[in-house]
């Protein structure tokens, strides 16, 4: 009985795989969305009478049934909610009328995507250069300090280290423009996505380091060496592009508490964004807006997950799907 061999992959196998990952991430918006409806409707209390108040004349609280259709019912609510869900139309807000639900949400989508996509590069390029810098033989015995920082970064909470980071370098020294100041441009953006990145860029240089420390004795690293490469060379182009995979999946795992984090840091500085949308729109009970914010915010996690999959795929051939067979 000789090895299992493995079939290279074709591209009906590789166009089928890409299918089959659009197609669960589709599914999984879908569910979030549907348990977005059906969580702001089988929860006790009327929603009328939550985004009116108890006040609330009859009049007005048979219109607002009527605008929502809540007075139908929940499986045709469904069914509409369903069908406006293709074309992302939530219907129109009640804390702005005559503005679309959809339009408000489109509106601070890109922000918080600026937000994330910076905080993501910048969290992956420190945290790689963090996991080189502790893995050379250039810091020596004070490779270890790198490592106590990573860890610190990573146990800090973002809601502490934020507000201090801000004092010192916005406030106390000037070396930087606020979050909240949104006419600065590319500046204040940087420097709310680097405080963002920070405990990103934290696990990713401990993930990087320790998959450098298990290759740093490999065979093709000794051949590399013993043919006059240099430390950095040896280290970026041939040890760190096997690590990659490990990188790119712990930044897709992040990916939530990033998000996460785009909220804290939009609502901590007043940002214009998904997070400060959602909970503008809970306080005002605008339910057409806060339901496309929250369907908007699952897409773009499940956007963001598929995208670092499909990077995974491309830059680490063992992660592709391969049939194996085996003869005699």
């Amino acid at each position: 009985m000789l090895a299992p061999k493995l079939e290279a992959q074709t591209p009906a196998k590789s166009v089928r795989a890409l299918f089959l990952r659009v197609l669960e991430s589709v599914l999984v918006v879908f569910v979030v969305a549907s348990i977005t409806f059906f969580a702001l409707r089988l929860l006790p209390g009327d929603p009328a009478l939550l985004i009116l108040g108890d006040q609330a004349s009859p009049e007005a609280l048979a219109h607002v049934r009527a605008q929502l259709h809540l007075n139908e019912p929940l499986h045709v609510q469904y069914a509409r909610f369903c069908f406006r869900l293709l074309t992302f139309d939530f219907g129109e807000s009640l804390r702005w009328p005559g503005s679309e639900a959809r339009t408000r949400v489109l509106l601070a989508l890109r922000p918080t995507s600026e937000l994330a996509v910076t905080s993501t590069l910048l969290g992956a390029i420190f945290g790689t250069g963090a996991a080189v810098l502790a893995s050379g033989p250039w810091l020596g015995r004070y490779f270890r300090l790198v490592e106590w920082v990573l860890t610190a970064l990573a146990a800090v909470p973002l809601l502490a280290l934020a507000p201090l980071l801000t004092w010192l370098l916005a406030v106390r020294f000037h070396a930087c423009a606020l979050p909240s100041d949104v006419e600065s441009g590319p500046s204040a953006l940087l420097f709310g996505a680097a405080l963002l990145a920070v405990p990103l860029g934290a696990h990713v240089g401990r993930v990087a380091r320790g998959s450098l420390a298990e290759v740093s004795r490999a065979l093709y690293l000794t051949t590399a060496r013993a043919k006059g490469g240099r430390a950095l060379r040896v280290w970026f182009v041939h040890a760190l592009a096997t690590v990659m995979g490990p990188v790119v999946t712990t930044v897709a795992a992040q990916l939530g508490a990033l998000l996460g984090g785009a909220v804290v840091v939009e609502r901590l500085f007043a940002r214009p964004g998904l997070g400060s949308l959602m909970l503008e729109a809970y306080a005002s009970r605008d339910l057409p807006v806060l339901e496309g914010a929250i369907v908007a915010s699952g897409a773009l996690f499940v956007m963001a997950q598929a995208a670092a999959t499909g990077v995974h795929l491309l830059i680490d051939p063992r992660a592709r799907p391969e049939r194996t067979k085996s003869r005699a």
